[in-house]
């Protein structure tokens, strides 16, 4: 079905989307919404880990994904290669169509990168952190939007179960390793990382999975985050201080240290005096923080 109608094709893969959680599902989903197509309900659905989905839509059997997807179902894709690839090459995901076990088309879903992703990654770069990224995307489409973020290393085409191998393996080099990542295939890379961070709108079992949430999908929050997180360390360790040597001053005194050579004893009341202070002191400390600018 080479030259199935346009609204058509979009209408039978949004059938098939309606069974998935994917944040490329909702793509075609809301692309087919804005065009008022009427979906009707699908069957037999399946979604192969990294690889698209398959499912009956009015009777037909609708498949789509990526070239390993298309392989596997033994569809010959070459007819839209090119274009496939034109549409990689300008940064966007193409996802190929089948229906009836015969090649229907491509949709081209790009993500717009956000004004301030490139801020915020060189903003991490400035602070020593290693940018790597991490995606089950084909290479030309990652290249070209890692060529526009600066990202110079890329790991392309890598399946779910392979996220979370190439961060145990950067653990195993004894980096410390934070993954972010907002998607059901993210979810096992944020478990094994020793920091795992779920971008806001993401889904649920990715903020189930990570150790932070950040409330919305802007990379700056993460910028945010580090300097925040530098300065609560910066405060306890300054805490510990003041803990620590109020009570290497007041703990001898209060066991008589100085009576043998001054006659000095700690009353109760100084002692309490002096417990008190320590704690308001520790929690007036604490409480600059509120004062961190982020920005």
């Amino acid at each position: 079905m080479a030259d199935a109608d346009e609204n058509e094709l979009l209408r039978l893969a949004a059938g098939v989307e309606r069974g998935s959680e994917h944040p490329l599902a909702r793509a075609i989903l809301n692309a087919a919404n804005r065009r008022n197509l009427a979906l009707s309900e699908v069957g037999d659905f399946a979604s192969p880990s990294g690889k698209g989905a398959t499912g009956t839509v009015d009777g037909r059997a609708v498949a789509l994904g990526n070239a390993m997807l298309m392989r596997e179902l033994e569809i010959n894709t070459q007819t839209l290669d090119n274009a496939a690839e034109a549409a990689r090459r300008n940064g966007a995901t193409a996802i190929y169509v089948a229906i009836d076990r015969a090649i229907a088309g491509v949709i081209a879903i790009a993500d717009p990168v956000k004004p301030s992703a490139q801020a915020a990654l060189q903003a991490l770069r400035n602070d020593g952190v290693r940018i790597v990224m991490l995606t089950g995307d084909n290479l030309t489409t990652a290249n070209a939007v890692a060529k526009i973020l600066g990202i110079d290393e890329v790991e392309a085409g890598v399946l779910p179960e392979r996220k979370s191998e190439v961060v145990q393996r950067l653990r195993g080099e004894g980096r410390r390793v934070a993954m972010a990542g907002d998607g059901v295939n993210d979810a096992p890379a944020l478990a094994a990382a020793d920091v795992g961070i779920a971008m806001g709108g993401g889904t649920d079992v990715a903020i189930e999975s990570a150790g932070v949430t950040l409330l919305t999908g802007d990379l700056m929050g993460l910028v945010r985050a580090r300097q925040l997180s530098k300065a609560t360390m910066r405060n306890i360790r300054q805490n510990l201080a003041f803990a620590f040597l109020y009570n290497a001053a007041a703990v001898p005194i209060a066991a008589g240290a100085l009576y043998p050579l001054f006659g000095i004893l700690l009353s109760p009341m100084v002692g309490a005096a002096a417990m008190a202070l320590s704690s308001v002191s520790v929690i007036a400390n604490a409480l600059r923080l509120s004062r961190v600018k982020l920005d």
